[in-house]
């Protein structure tokens, strides 16, 4: 195995057991609800069915990303063990997170002149991230050095696919994505948007489906159109939900029998704090390899 330590953020919306299996470190985000302070730190401190009957219950929510100090005591405590770190961010065009870890790289550095500190930038979010992340840990768990797993990363992030629906407005429309015309009408007729991760790294609405039943079809319709070798692709596969595991278990079924190469288990987690502040209950989002994401 290769000799240094690979971390992300805990918006990667892994859960903790799966973090220790793969020998990812993780930085948490902030939170609010209600005006009191959490941390993302993967449902320990506040389950995600607590957060979401308290916004259900009309508690305001805010996010804040992971400050240059903190960045700068993190990236600290690995290099002083003597381990090189390669650190992956939550996606620039969600958060001003990467440009905090760029700041604190540069004054960690001077500290550490012997060691390697590479941060990147995922252009992903939520589980996507998180199947990003499963990846690098693939390269290093192989031998592949610390220069050459960012190289791949850094040219290859844009392969990794983000189809976000939900059955909820509410949250889609106090964030702005959805304008209150809109989301009123789109109640009304039972409208479920369908959004995608861009190559910036933005979540995108891209169309908008009526009842939940045509979406979920249209979610994984979107996996055959664009995955790795179409029908035949034998990838992984993250599917992640905000409290709607039967929806969640809707997608994988259909996503099973839709593509029957797929070998390894797909893997389901909760949506976290960070990404679910915004989205609120009844996302579910598919996460697979495969074209370039060029819009």
């Amino acid at each position: 195995m290769s000799d240094f330590q690979l971390s992300c953020c805990s918006a990667a919306d892994l859960s903790e057991e799966y973090f220790k299996e793969r020998d990812i470190r993780y930085l948490c985000f902030h939170f609010e609800v209600g005006g009191e302070d959490f941390l993302d730190d993967l449902g320990k401190t506040i389950s995600p069915e607590e957060l979401f009957r308290r916004m259900d219950e009309g508690a305001e929510t805010k996010t804040s990303q992971v400050s240059v100090g903190e960045y700068t005591d993190y990236f600290r405590s690995i290099l002083s063990e003597g381990q090189d770190l390669l650190h992956v961010t939550l996606s620039s065009g969600l958060t001003g997170t990467y440009n905090a870890a760029m700041i604190a790289k540069e004054i960690v550095e001077e500290e550490f002149p012997d060691r390697k500190l590479y941060v990147l930038d995922s252009l992903a979010a939520s589980s996507g991230y998180g199947l990003f992340m499963d990846k690098l840990a693939d390269m290093r768990d192989a031998g592949v050095d610390i220069d050459e797993v960012f190289k791949w990363g850094e040219e290859n992030r844009l392969y990794v696919h983000h189809w976000f629906f939900s059955t909820d407005l509410t949250y889609y429309i106090r964030g702005g994505r959805v304008s209150k015309t809109a989301g009123a009408i789109g109640t009304m007729l039972n409208i479920c948007p369908l959004l995608n991760v861009d190559f910036e790294g933005h979540l995108i609405p891209r169309e908008k489906v009526r009842t939940k039943k045509r979406v979920i079809k249209r979610t994984v319709d979107k996996m055959a159109d664009l995955a790795q070798d179409g029908k035949d692709y034998s990838g992984r596969v993250f599917i992640s939900h905000s409290c709607c595991e039967e929806d969640a278990l809707a997608v994988a079924d259909l996503v099973e029998k839709k593509f029957p190469k797929i070998t390894t288990p797909i893997k389901l987690f909760p949506i976290g704090a960070t990404i679910g502040s915004h989205t609120g209950p009844g996302t579910v989002a598919l996460f697979f390899w495969g074209e370039k994401r060029v819009n």
